[in-house]
């Protein structure tokens, strides 16, 4: 039991590191990452689960799963790599202590929702994460951070309100049950399952939900787009598949349309990508691109609750891979703008972009081969050629993307990285190829995929991709004017929604009164009660007092 404590450390390390950066400032800065260490210590060594009834009943932390404990690993990971990435990207902004109060907020909270069993934890962390994230992305100031930084409010604020709602029913419905094991067993009604996919998926980022995505990665800074895209996303998946029971006739019914939705959320944005200008926008339209196919493993296990464990190792392996990857890619944009990277750099950086597209070998191809698997045995085969032109289309887009950061290179300073920026970064670009090895889980499926025919479907929408940039890039080929300022109704709404609330809807009175006026009354009163104020206002109270007694 002594030892179920040490869940305590988990979230309360971060809020403990946001008291020494109180203490210490700038001494500290360097040392925030240790934050990360009791989270990656219980994955490795995993305590027994921490019941706190004496807060509410059924609160309990614990990540005794597979899945719990391999989600908590990527992301503390993640977040520590990120954090000494920032420990140096941020050494010279005037707004450190700000960026890093938010961040320590947010990652408490991205942790606590991971180790919670119960609805009520869950929703804590994650309204935490969700409003710290929101001072990470205004962080930099201007007009583009305030207009990202508003929309992802307004839409934060109304997935928060969504999720609470969608949890009150579902306890009503457990008889005030907060536990996932309890809801697990609960049937499924239609006005639950949206305010579910509503409040978690406007944070997962998958289409049509995605619309503050875009704009909020490139106003933040790198380190903290890093952890939005690769840790923060995936929470709501996570809550989604902790949420709804893991057989349901509701849900096998909305599985095909469910499906549909993930197919065009993951060609769709891609394409959508291509037209971006910025390196760290055509990441963000890859990130909610690559939520398609979460989008698509959850209509998977919707429709074959059988396979329900087999989904679960899918949702666990594509977690891990996409997470530390796209995390590498976020620092990578940082990294570029700090000095100038060699071939091998080069190299590396284009490992994370090789195994998200889903090259043989990598963390990538491993997970579109498990992937795969479960999809060939279910009765949606059909469906599959639209997997491998989703795979075309994430190919092109991070080609685009690799040359938007290899031309924003050319401004860098002529000096290397520095060393602090340069080692986090390589650890997460190498776990590509790399965690394959080390981890059982990724080994298998990645060594299953090594077949001629399996090698083949890996490659070719990569070669494919190659073929048709080296043409565009001969030809000299440039996105329209039209295209590239494709008009956002999501801001336009934003916007009229900022102006509607700013505007009173009456004339505000004025609260200061005719002084002189006033005086001249009162003095009139006090000459007309001047004989007898006192046995006058006694006998007033006094019937005052009676007219309460008999009323």
């Amino acid at each position: 039991m002594s030892g179920a404590w040490f869940w305590l450390l988990v979230p309360l390390a971060p809020l403990l590191a946001g008291l020494a950066l109180a203490v210490w400032r700038e001494r500290a800065i360097g040392w925030l990452w240790l934050a990360c260490i009791p989270a990656l210590a219980l994955v490795i060594w995993p305590m027994s689960a921490l019941d706190l009834p004496m807060l509410w009943d059924g609160m309990r932390w614990g990540a005794n799963d597979e899945l719990s404990r391999a989600w908590l690993g990527f992301t503390a990971l993640l977040w520590g790599c990120a954090g000494i990435f920032a420990s140096s990207s941020q050494a010279d902004d005037s707004r450190r202590m700000r960026f890093w109060t938010f961040w320590l907020l947010a990652l408490a909270g991205n942790l606590l929702l991971i180790i919670s069993t119960d609805a009520l934890s869950f929703y804590l962390g994650f309204s935490v994460m969700s409003l710290a994230a929101y001072g990470l992305i205004v962080h930099q100031g201007g007009p583009g951070p305030r207009r990202a930084g508003r929309l992802y409010l307004q839409l934060a604020i109304l997935g928060e309100m969504s999720l609470l709602a969608a949890l009150m029913l579902r306890s009503h419905a457990a008889s005030g049950d907060f536990s996932f094991a309890a809801w697990q067993a609960l049937p499924m009604d239609g006005l639950t399952l949206l305010l579910l996919l509503a409040g978690l998926g406007l944070k997962a980022g998958f289409w049509p939900l995605h619309v503050w995505l875009p704009l909020a990665h490139p106003a933040a800074p790198a380190p903290a787009s890093a952890v939005l895209s690769g840790a923060m996303l995936k929470a709501g998946f996570l809550g989604i598949w902790r949420c709804l029971p893991e057989s349901d006739p509701l849900l096998s019914s909305w599985a095909d349309v469910l499906l549909a939705v993930g197919i065009f959320g993951a060609i769709y944005p891609a394409l959508l990508g291509l037209c971006s200008d910025k390196a760290k926008a055509a990441l963000a339209y890859s990130s909610v691109s690559q939520m398609g196919y979460l989008v698509m493993l959850l209509a998977l296990a919707w429709r074959h609750p059988q396979q329900y464990q087999a989904m679960t190792v899918v949702l666990m392996l594509y977690g891990v891979h996409h997470g530390l990857a796209k995390g590498a890619l976020f620092l990578a944009a940082g990294l570029i703008h700090a000095g100038r990277l060699p071939l091998l750099g080069w190299l590396l950086l284009a490992v994370p972009a090789l195994a998200i597209i889903g090259l043989p070998l990598s963390s990538g191809g491993a997970v579109k081969t498990a992937l795969k698997d479960v999809w060939h045995s279910g009765e949606f085969e059909g469906w599959l050629v639209w997997l491998s032109l989703s795979s075309l289309t994430t190919a092109l887009l991070l080609i685009r993307a690799l040359w938007l950061l290899r031309r924003d290179a050319r401004d860098a300073p002529a000096a290397g990285p520095p060393l602090r920026q340069l080692l986090p970064w390589a650890l997460l670009s190498s776990l590509a190829l790399l965690l394959p090895w080390a981890w059982p889980a990724l080994r298998d499926p990645m060594l299953h995929g090594l077949y001629p025919g399996g090698i083949w479907a890996a490659l070719w929408p990569l070669l494919l991709a190659i073929v048709l940039a080296g043409v565009a890039l001969k030809s000299g080929w440039t996105v329209p004017a039209q295209l590239a300022a494709l008009p956002s109704p999501a801001l336009w709404l934003s916007l009229r929604l900022k102006r509607l609330v700013q505007r009173p809807p009456l004339a505000v009175p004025n609260a200061e009164p005719d002084q002189p006026r006033w005086r001249q009354r009162e003095r009139c009163w006090n000459r007309f009660w001047d004989t007898g104020a006192l046995a006058m206002s006694a006998w007033l109270l006094a019937a005052m007092l009676w007219l309460g007694w008999l009323w």
